[in-house]
């Protein structure tokens, strides 16, 4: 990837994952679905958003051996009933044919929603992603394509993705549903 399609944020502070892509804008228009998804039981969603992600990254999943969501707290699960982040990465799996390991991480600690910067979100993460000992071989020299459905600054997709990379992943790349765009600042 040339460095002209590349934006200001990750030419000045890169992040851990190697490539990224997402579907929408997180906006005015896309913001009700998208919380209607992950907060509002509308599971209904997942294949078609599965399919969205599938045809945008069709070039990640070309060279994923794996694909994996970002984990929940198993509090957080417990409330939500469900990990949004797998029902995406379980149907994006299922359009391109490749082994969905829903388990490949764990979020060791419960972390407080995310709602500030991105220095305050990585201090929020720091440490919350592992790996278990018994998952390691399957990530060992591996490219694994994480999914979530929103990348709002990336603390958490780096959080996941030094884990997995810190166990012996090849590689990770990101796919999300929906991408968190910040209006540039002028004179700045």
């Amino acid at each position: 990837m040339s460095e002209e399609t590349l934006c200001a944020a990750c030419l000045a502070r890169p992040p851990v994952y190697d490539r990224a892509r997402a579907v929408l804008r997180y906006d005015d228009g896309s913001r009700g679905m998208l919380l209607a998804f992950k907060h509002a039981d509308r599971t209904d969603l997942a294949p078609i958003f599965g399919r969205w992600l599938a045809r945008a990254g069709a070039e990640l999943l070309e060279e994923a051996d794996l694909v994996a969501p970002v984990p929940l707290h198993w509090t957080r699960l417990w409330t939500r009933r469900y990990n949004q982040a797998a029902l995406l990465a379980q149907r994006v799996a299922g359009e391109a044919g490749r082994p969905f390991r829903p388990n490949l991480l764990i979020r060791r600690k419960r972390t407080l929603p995310q709602k500030s910067g991105f220095a305050a979100r990585q201090r929020n993460v720091a440490g919350a992603f592992s790996v278990p000992l018994r998952r390691r071989p399957a990530i060992e020299g591996r490219r694994i394509l994480l999914i979530d459905d929103v990348r709002t600054t990336g603390a958490t997709l780096d959080g996941c993705a030094r884990a997995l990379k810190a166990a012996g992943a090849a590689g990770v790349d990101v796919l999300t549903l929906a991408l968190v765009v910040r209006p540039q600042r002028v004179g700045h």
